[in-house]
């Protein structure tokens, strides 16, 4: 495992090697792989991408990001404006449907409207994450649907299975209840996490995800033997 230097050090290195990044402003801490990023950037999609980053490195467990957008003068964007253009970009998404609705406040997206998968509310949010203006999103998009989650644990479980990043000893088991998805065990990287994740919110009838994954940190392959 690297050492709490080791990991900070990689993460600044990811940082200036990702040409979507300026790091110019952004600090990081590290303890034991719980990475937390401080400072500012300069739009949203860099927010998310500095988060993005810190995940791809070897040893990071845990990513708190504290970074604030501080816009450029030529990007802000008044309520009205930005509220125009987010409704308009999610009305020229054909994957979110009808309903979902966007309202600004000084560079603040607020998302409310209803979804029957979670990929529909993660793609509300995508649409309009790289639109001019854009500081945060509050996504309060709700996921329902009249079908019934009985069967999803063994269609979650099903797709893990086939998944090339989830190995075939991992011990991530999938639990249902009235629509909630419960996931646990282990996963050795952000990587297999997000694969989980998505596959959870793939689920017909998946209303909520609660994440109980541990990330060991661990390098995938072979080497890395039985997650325990």
């Amino acid at each position: 495992m690297a050492t709490t230097k080791d990991i900070r050090a990689a993460v600044l290195n990811e940082l200036e090697f990702d040409p979507l990044v300026d790091p110019a402003s952004v600090t990081v801490k590290n303890m034991s792989g719980d990475v937390a990023l401080n400072g500012t950037v300069s739009s949203y999609p860099q927010y998310l991408e500095v988060a993005a980053a810190a995940k791809r490195v070897q040893g990071v467990t845990g990513v708190h990001n504290h970074l604030m957008v501080t816009l450029p003068a030529a990007d802000y964007r008044d309520d009205t404006t930005l509220t125009t253009a987010a409704n308009n970009a999610l009305a020229l998404n054909v994957i979110v449907p009808a309903g979902i609705e966007a309202s600004a406040n000084d560079g603040n997206i607020w998302l409310t409207g209803a979804v029957s998968y979670g990929f529909l509310r993660s793609a509300a949010e995508q649409t309009i994450a790289g639109i001019t203006g854009v500081r945060n999103i509050a996504n309060d998009i709700d996921v329902f649907s009249d079908e019934e989650a009985a069967d999803v644990t063994q269609l979650v479980q099903g797709a893990l299975d086939r998944y090339a990043l989830i190995a075939d000893d991992s011990d991530v088991t999938v639990g249902a209840n009235d629509g909630i998805i419960t996931l646990a065990g282990h996963v050795r990287t952000w990587a297999e996490h997000d694969a989980v994740i998505d596959a959870a919110w793939m689920g017909i009838g998946v209303s909520s995800v609660r994440d109980d994954l541990v990330i060991t940190g661990l390098p995938a392959g072979p080497a890395a033997g039985r997650i325990s």
